[in-house]
């Protein structure tokens, strides 16, 4: 049973259904809920330091990919099931523990359940203090995510990463409000051709999602641009940073570019949601130019919120004025947070930021057959 999750491109949606609701779904879990996910917790050339049911261990890499565990080598392989807990970067963990050597790095890999993953992921990545519809729809999106990556990376070691490379784990110790929303959404996935689709999201559009197209270079026809309204009380709405033309002269250089005393910054062409596509940036020996993403990798995410920003001289200075926090693509979490306060259902919220996407409720067959495609 599915629902097809259609909507307009510009300032409205218009909802096709095509069957019937999603069933009401029953206390036990079913198929797609049994799915084990691998959380890489921790990959690192040094030692890693655990807690394993209140006793601290030590791992670390030797001598031809060799493992050593408090000192004494273990072989290639070391792996473990905490009877409580573990705690390791800050988290704490529960499920199967695999530590692997790649290359010069030691790689800790937790194996949890996807259900448990997906209530740490709702815990990692939006205030669990927020309404309902909201959670649920975060829900969706993060069991979906972890499926996609679950099936594009089988052949490596782990499916997703604990932190933004993938989405924020926020390990066992999940929110109430969390492990309500992965019960209450439970094995419902977005699809596309049978799949599970890549349900890209970020914490606020400025106004508008970008396209898949403009921001990582191919067209999918569930990730385009759509207008948001309703994210008025997000902190990053508008936001202002001032950073030293000497600042980024050296941000440039350990880049490989160096341009010597910066002239000018420029932006040059922006994308159809309005994001900077391409700066160029002058300098005393020479110009270059990098694109809006290259820009905020260069001088830090966290300082360059999103692309959508303008720049201004201001001295000695460039100042960047900007809205929205993110790569901008799929679900805007705080367009999903004003969309539930005006009523809409997480069904409403996904169908806005993934119009074309199937809504269904997988089970076990249907995770065994995507998985072998």
């Amino acid at each position: 049973m599915h629902t097809i999750l259609s909507g307009g491109r510009i300032g409205f949606v218009v909802v096709l259904w095509l069957s019937l609701a999603l069933p009401a779904l029953g206390a036990e879990p079913h198929g797609a809920c049994s799915a084990v996910m691998r959380v890489m917790v921790s990959r690192t050339p040094g030692p890693v330091r655990l807690v394993i049911d209140g006793h601290e261990r030590v791992l670390a890499p030797s001598r031809k990919h060799q493992i050593q565990l408090d000192g004494r080598s273990v072989g290639p392989q070391w792996e473990i099931r905490p009877s409580q807990e573990a705690r390791v970067a800050g988290l704490s963990l529960s499920g199967r523990l695999v530590a692997s050597r790649l290359g010069p790095d030691l790689v800790l890999v937790n194996e949890v359940p996807l259900e448990a993953y997906v209530a740490g992921a709702i815990t990692g990545e939006m205030p669990t203090g927020w309404s309902t519809a909201a959670l649920r729809a975060q829900a969706v999106a993060s069991r979906t995510f972890a499926l996609h990556q679950r099936a594009a990376h089988r052949k490596r070691g782990w499916d997703v990463e604990a932190g933004t490379r993938s989405q924020v784990y926020g390990g066992r110790k999940a929110a109430a409000a969390a492990r309500d929303a992965a019960r209450d959404t439970q094995c419902q996935v977005l699809t596309a051709s049978g799949r599970p689709i890549l349900a890209a999201f970020h914490s606020a559009s400025g106004g508008r999602t970008a396209s898949a197209a403009e921001v990582w270079g191919r067209e999918v026809p569930y990730l385009v641009s759509v207008e948001v309204f309703e994210e008025e009380d997000s902190p990053d709405t508008y936001w202002r940073t001032r950073i030293a033309r000497s600042t980024l002269a050296r941000s440039l250089e350990k880049a490989g570019h160096a341009l010597g005393q910066l002239h000018e910054a420029k932006i040059e062409d922006r994308t159809p949601s309005g994001r900077v596509r391409w700066v160029r940036f002058r300098g005393a020996r020479g110009e270059v130019r990098l694109s809006g993403r290259e820009v905020r990798q260069m001088v830090g995410e966290s300082t360059v919120r999103s692309t959508l920003f303008e720049l201004r001289p201001e001295g000695e200075d460039l100042v960047f004025v900007g809205s929205g926090s993110g790569h901008g693509v799929g679900m805007s979490q705080w367009g999903a947070r004003g969309l539930a306060a005006k009523g809409s259902s997480y069904r409403d919220i996904l169908r806005t930021f993934y119009p074309g996407a199937r809504l269904s409720l997988w089970n076990r067959g249907q995770v065994a057959a995507f998985q072998k495609k």
